[in-house]
């Protein structure tokens, strides 16, 4: 069986979580085999996040339920049969991997549905499904459509779940810190062995091998480009030439399942332009303001607001913005460049918990996400506090067809001068990213050091 916490740390969450939640049954769907182009050719398994932090158990086919009221907690699933034991090897029984849980009862697939119903009488609580396998399930059980699923579920369960899983234990750090620790080591090889005539897939071949490894994974699809200003470009096939920036967005996922996330972004040669320099070296003044800002009571959107300035600032000296930067970021102006937001939780997912809806995880009552071009993708606005574990990124992009439609409509001409950004035109992109740790008073960055600064990118790529 792979790696699990300790039986008293799961005991823990689930009685923090039935403290939360008061009354109830809470039910909690884990994943399925997924197939790739035919039954039994699977995709590698990955266990829902919120049934491994509450149950821990990283395999295919259990549901799990807590029963508040009565003080009961089972997990159902079945065990290997003889035919199943000959292709995949033998597995304890679930009996005794409950057990190393802190679960004391199981009980088979077959028995959910009746089970379900002696508690109907009750409110169960379920959280958003994102796999339409356990619509399925769910529709079966509750006798609904899987399009009446969405409304059915659990607010209360989404907002106790979040409260839980957003605050890491101290054995959440060191995980996560693994996985930060492996994403340096696949960024280290990257930026030592990419050159000029090497395509973006066989990097891709490096950076993923690292990864596994370790024993883990990649923890999203890597992003490797050099094509920078296609925020989320997962098409390798562009060679690598002189003059060009390679973008590294990617990450690791330990054995345990936690996620590393850090971008770079290099020269494909040994060093930077003169442009290439300026740009960067803006958005690394960005990075640095907000790392610096970062402590607990501190709204995310005034730190993301602060780094959006902090661009401005840089693209107002080189002459492509203009005005009164306040305004013009205010107005979302800056988004021309900086579509997305600054940062995001991280933990069992990449964007922590995104599966459970970010006016929840990122956002509160009193703070809903806007409606602005650019501010509308920030994942994270509320205030952030102390075992936090958050992304910050920001990036400066120039995309052709998006300057063209800003320049057709007129948009922001006040604050944009269009003639100087039109040497900018075919630029590219420049994002950096690391993981942070939000302390009593500040903040720490996560695991091992990576070249940031333009003399130490420059320095480890003469190598």
């Amino acid at each position: 069986m792979d790696k699990i916490f300790s039986t008293a740390t799961y005991k823990e969450r689930r009685a923090q979580l039935k403290k939360k939640m008061g009354s109830g049954v809470l039910l909690f769907l884990g994943n399925e085999e997924s197939s790739s182009n035919f039954k039994d050719n699977w995709y590698p398994f990955r266990q829902d996040s919120t049934f491994l932090y509450f149950f821990g158990l990283d395999m295919p086919g259990l549901t799990a339920v807590i029963d508040i009221d009565q003080d009961v907690e089972i997990l159902f699933g079945d065990n290997l049969t003889t035919e199943e034991t000959i292709w995949q090897g033998s597995h304890p029984p679930l009996s005794d991997l409950a057990i190393r849980v802190g679960v004391e009862k199981t009980k088979t697939k077959s028995e959910i549905s009746k089970f379900l119903a002696s508690v109907s009488d009750r409110q169960i609580h379920f959280l958003p499904p994102y796999r339409p396998e356990n619509s399925q399930k769910l529709a079966s059980w509750f006798n609904k459509s899987p399009q009446e699923i969405p409304s059915l579920v659990s607010v209360d369960f989404i907002k106790a779940v979040v409260s839980l899983r957003s605050i890491k234990s101290e054995e959440e750090i060191q995980e996560i810190t693994k996985a930060v620790n492996i994403s340096v080591s696949m960024h280290k090889k990257l930026m030592q062995i990419a050159k000029p005539g090497m395509k973006e897939y066989e990097l891709l071949g490096f950076v993923t091998g690292e990864a596994l490894s370790h024993g883990g994974n990649v923890s999203f699809p890597p992003i490797i480009t050099i094509e920078g200003q296609i925020l989320h470009n997962h098409n390798y096939s562009n060679t690598l030439k002189e003059g060009k920036m390679l973008l590294g967005d990617f990450g690791a996922e330990s054995a345990m399942h936690y996620a590393g996330d850090i971008t770079r972004t290099i020269p494909v040669g040994s060093s930077f332009s003169d442009s290439q320099k300026e740009i960067y070296q803006i958005v690394l003044n960005a990075y640095l303001a907000a790392v610096a800002a970062l402590k607990p009571g501190i709204r995310f959107k005034e730190v993301h607001l602060l780094a959006c300035r902090k661009l401005a600032e840089g693209l107002k000296d080189l002459g492509i913005m203009k005005g009164n930067l306040e305004e013009a970021v205010s107005q979302g102006a800056h988004a021309l460049f900086f579509q997305c937001g600054l940062g995001h939780m991280m933990g069992l997912d990449v964007h922590d918990m995104e599966d459970l809806g970010e006016e929840y995880v990122g956002y509160k009552e009193d703070l809903k996400k806007s409606s602005q071009f650019g501010l509308k993708s920030l994942r994270l606005g509320k205030e952030l506090e102390k075992g936090f574990v958050i992304t910050i990124e920001p990036g400066i992009y120039f995309i052709p067809k998006l300057i063209d439609q800003w320049q057709a409509e007129n948009l922001h001409s006040d604050f944009i001068d269009y003639k100087k950004l039109a040497q900018y035109r075919n630029f590219g992109g420049i994002r950096v990213e690391d993981g942070y740790l939000i302390t009593e008073t500040g903040s720490r960055i996560l695991g091992d050091p990576l070249e940031i600064e333009i003399k130490d990118v420059e320095q480890l790529r003469e190598k």
